[in-house]
């Protein structure tokens, strides 16, 4: 998500002695990094709300499964897929969609994919089959990708690399804390009315939204506007000579989607920190998506709770997350007093703290729900563990996302790519078997087995901090600096 920074460092570098190469002039006002900082806020404001309503239409869908199954007549494992076939639209999309936005900007990105994500609604809403239905999901899931694969780079345009920790921080968790309000959200609707209304509701809010977006959301991307710039001199100083430095680069779509979608796997295959860190995020947000469809089970089984009651539930995961969003500011000083003397104040390895702190916390909070999840124990205490395994979310994504675009700062559009691949298939499969693991083991082994996963994968951070300057200088992709 910090790679539309990078690449706009990397593109308004002066080309040799040529004074007709457009950049940006110290006061520029057309500059992206020039906007007050209310508008900035404004802006990011606004995007995080919207990748908030299209996340929020992944999970709501799965508090509509009782209704749909019986009034469409198809199996649970089939009615899933509709979770599954959005995600999987949702993080396999941006590997094509993305590199799009290089050449035509954001804006263009936006005015498409946010009224197809409305207009895909509709089939939703009004489905008299689950063929349409699923078709459909897996339409709106595309539709939703181009927007959010896009909207964590204009929030990248916006700061300069010192001001982007906190609000990348900030926009990283608007996608996870609208997976889990989904269910909140869904359980109310769904418990009291039909699960149709679910998506009369969302069309309602995406349509705002889009609407909001579209007024509201700038232009940000540097080489575009440096475009429009060199335009603009050219017509009016009649002087052909004046390009921008997007208008000299020798590439196509076409070759840059090929490599968009080859580069990924290519990332995984040969860089071990690559590949161990996108699997422990993909674990995250695997489990949290299979959660969407357990906690039915488990709050039903132990607590005898309904749907609304179960929804409610997922408050502590979100409240796990917001904590970790709002105690970044105090944590800083945590992570740099956690630094040894060997990594330099320009190594990547200064990004992974909240990661070696994060994962841990995946661990505990899924052991403490596990075994208190149980009816001699009060409610709130495994939720409590659900909130510890919320906030180890967020700081593992904070600290996996910066650390893959600062090491792999010329792939770093891949390497992202990766981990959105990764995290995608593995939150489209686990709910698949989710509800059968639950049903078969119980609560605290179907919580266990999750937890011994992620415990595998929690070392790795912390590896990767202490030895990562060793193991890059040995990589074929990662920055050797």
């Amino acid at each position: 998500m910090e790679t539309a920074s990078r690449s706009t460092d990397r593109d308004l570098e002066p080309g040799g002695d040529n004074a007709f190469e457009v950049r940006w002039d110290e006061h520029d006002t057309e500059n992206p990094h020039r906007l007050t900082a209310r508008r900035k806020w404004a802006i990011e404001l606004l995007i995080c709300s919207t990748t908030l309503c299209i996340t929020v239409t992944s999970s709501l869908y799965v508090s509509t499964l009782h209704q749909t199954m019986t009034e469409l007549h198809c199996s649970r494992i089939v009615a899933t897929l509709g979770l599954s076939l959005f995600i999987g639209g949702l993080g396999w999309g941006p590997l094509v969609l993305s590199p799009v936005s290089e050449f035509y900007g954001r804006r263009p990105i936006y005015r498409i994919s946010l009224p197809l994500f409305v207009l895909f609604l509709v089939p939703c809403a009004v489905a008299r089959n689950i063929e349409t239905l699923l078709v459909a999901r897996l339409l709106t899931g595309l539709a939703g990708a181009a927007f959010t694969s896009v909207a964590g780079a204009t929030v990248g345009d916006m700061y300069t690399k010192d001001q982007l920790h906190f609000p990348m921080l900030v926009y990283t968790a608007s996608p996870f804390t609208g997976s889990s309000f989904g269910p909140m959200v869904g359980g109310l609707i769904n418990s009291f009315a039909s699960w149709r209304w679910s998506f009369y509701t969302l069309l309602i809010w995406s349509s705002i939204q889009c609407l909001l977006v579209l007024c509201f959301v700038p232009e940000t991307y540097h080489p575009v506007l440096l475009r429009r710039k060199a335009r603009r001199l050219r017509k009016e100083t009649g002087e052909e000579r004046w390009q921008a430095p997007i208008e000299r680069l020798d590439r196509s779509i076409l070759m840059t989607v090929i490599r968009s979608l080859y580069r990924p796997f290519m990332l995984l295959l040969l860089e071990p920190m690559c590949l161990n860190l996108c699997i422990l995020s993909a674990i995250a947000l695997g489990i949290q998506y299979l959660f969407f469809g357990s906690f039915k089970v488990i709050f039903g089984t132990v607590n005898g709770w309904g749907l609304w009651q179960s929804g409610l539930a997922f408050a502590g995961i979100t409240a796990g997350m917001i904590a970790a969003v709002a105690v970044d500011p105090w944590c800083r000083r945590l992570y740099t007093r956690m630094i040894p003397s060997t990594i330099d104040a320009t190594d990547p390895e200064r990004r992974l703290p909240p990661a070696v702190i994060g994962a841990p916390l995946l661990t505990i909070g899924l052991f403490w729900f596990a075994w208190t999840a149980v009816p001699s124990v009060h409610w709130s205490v495994p939720i409590i563990g659900s909130s510890l395994f919320g906030a180890g979310m967020i700081l593992v994504y904070a600290g996996v996302f910066t650390f893959l675009v600062d090491a792999y700062s010329v792939y770093a559009a891949s390497a992202l790519g990766a981990n959105s691949f990764t995290r995608s298939t593995f939150a489209a499969a686990f709910p698949l078997f989710g509800y059968p693991m639950y049903r078969t083991l119980g609560n605290p082994w179907a919580t266990s087995l999750l937890a011994f996963l992620s415990l595998v994968m929690a070392p790795f951070p912390y590896v990767f901090f202490r030895y990562g300057k060793k193991i890059r200088r040995k990589s074929r992709f990662a920055t050797r600096k």
